[in-house]
Order: C-alpha cells, then sequence, then structure tokens
C-alpha cells in the first residue's frame, strides 16, 4: 500500500492519497484544501482517483471536494447524516473570515458496517461519532492503518465543542477502535503527524479512563 500525506489549508489539515501498490488507482481521504496540490500529487504519482472518501465534513475537510470530484470524475463517498452538510457547506461553517465553498451532491454515502474495495484495498468503514454525528473511520485491516478524521491524534482527541459533538459518544468511539483494532495499527488522522493505537493508549492523556 502506498500512502502519501498532504497537509492543507489554514488550519493544516491531512489529506491522504492512498492506493494499492501497482494498481495505478488512489481513494483521497479528506480534500480539506489546496486542490491543485492534491491533484498535482495524482498526476505526480500517475494515480487515478477512483473515489474520495469524507471521514466527516467540517469545512477544512471538504474545501477541496467539488474541485478535486470534478477533475477527477471520482465519485465522493460521505458519512449519511451529514450528506447535507456537504451540499449546503456554507450555511454549516460558523466561523469568520473562512470560505465560500463549494457545495457537492455526493453521489455515495456510508453510515458504518459497510465493505469498499477501492484502488486495490479492501477499506472497512466504521462509525465513529462524537466529534460530529456521523463521523466514520475508514480502516484497511490488512495494512493495519485507520483513515481517523478527528476522533484521535497524537497526544490528544478530536474537539466536541462543535455543533453536534459530544464528548461521552467520542471516548466510546475511541474505546472502540482499541478494543477491536490491532495496537499496531497506524493512525492517519485529520491533524498532526501519524501515530499508532498502542502508542495513544499508553501516552495519550485523554484516553488514561478508558485503559
Amino acid at each position: 500500500m502506498d500512502v502519501r500525506m498532504l497537509t492543507v489549508g489554514p488550519l493544516q489539515e491531512n489529506c491522504f492519497i492512498a492506493s494499492g501498490s501497482g494498481t495505478g488507482r488512489a481513494v483521497v481521504v479528506d480534500p480539506g484544501d489546496e486542490s491543485d496540490r492534491i491533484l498535482a500529487a495524482l498526476t505526480e504519482g500517475g494515480l487515478q482517483a477512483e473515489a474520495i472518501l469524507l471521514t466527516h465534513t467540517h469545512f477544512d475537510h471538504v474545501g477541496a471536494v467539488a474541485a478535486v470530484a470534478r477533475a477527477s470524475g471520482a465519485p465522493v463517498y460521505v458519512p449519511e447524516l451529514e450528506r447535507q452538510v456537504l451540499a449546503n457547506i456554507n450555511d454549516y461553517v460558523g466561523f469568520q473570515g473562512f470560505g465560500p465553498f463549494e457545495a457537492y451532491e455526493a453521489e455515495h454515502t456510508v453510515a458504518g458496517g459497510e465493505r469498499l474495495e477501492l484502488a486495490g484495498l479492501g477499506i472497512d468503514v466504521l462509525f465513529t461519532p462524537g466529534h460530529s454525528p456521523g463521523h466514520v473511520t475508514f480502516a484497511v485491516p490488512d495494512e493495519r492503518i485507520i483513515f481517523s478524521g478527528d476522533v484521535l491524534f497524537e497526544g490528544s482527541i478530536g474537539r466536541t465543542d462543535l455543533p453536534g459533538g459530544d464528548m461521552a459518544t467520542l471516548m466510546r468511539s475511541i474505546a472502540m477502535l482499541l478494543d477491536t483494532l490491532p495496537g499496531q495499527t497506524t493512525v492517519a488522522p485529520g491533524h498532526m503527524r501519524p501515530t499508532t493505537l498502542e502508542r495513544e493508549r499508553q501516552t495519550n492523556p485523554f484516553l488514561q479512563e478508558l485503559v
């Protein structure tokens, strides 16, 4: 599996381009901004985007969705509970100085429990709400990696003070990840550096109650 991380936009969001080795196809996870950079990375890697996967629809994770989808022809997979947010993104920004963004009507929705076969990868969709109501995590079990959006970070967790956020729900989502996935699983997060589930279990101060 080949994974490239691009940190984009004013909020330093991580967009990931992942592909099964030798397939020439890729999934783009959370294209939050700087569509030109994302498209250039696909071209440089000789990759065709097969799908755009969204962990959730906060503006810093979806700002480049429309442009990347239009240029690549890739369909968009959005959390079912947040489809209307992507379709009306400027109604949900809520912060001065950001936007406007281009809305997008996603071709597919996911709710958790699905198995996607894309770009030579078997991808499990896990329902991980708490940071946002419909948040999902994309897991690639054969490669022991998860694209966790804003659920879990190196030494931190997703904020829950935004509309639809809930701390107890987020902690249950994190507990599910810790309890069901191998500790060596790489966490490819929406912000900051990649980490592993075991490292966060041992060192993340927000998880001590769970441990």
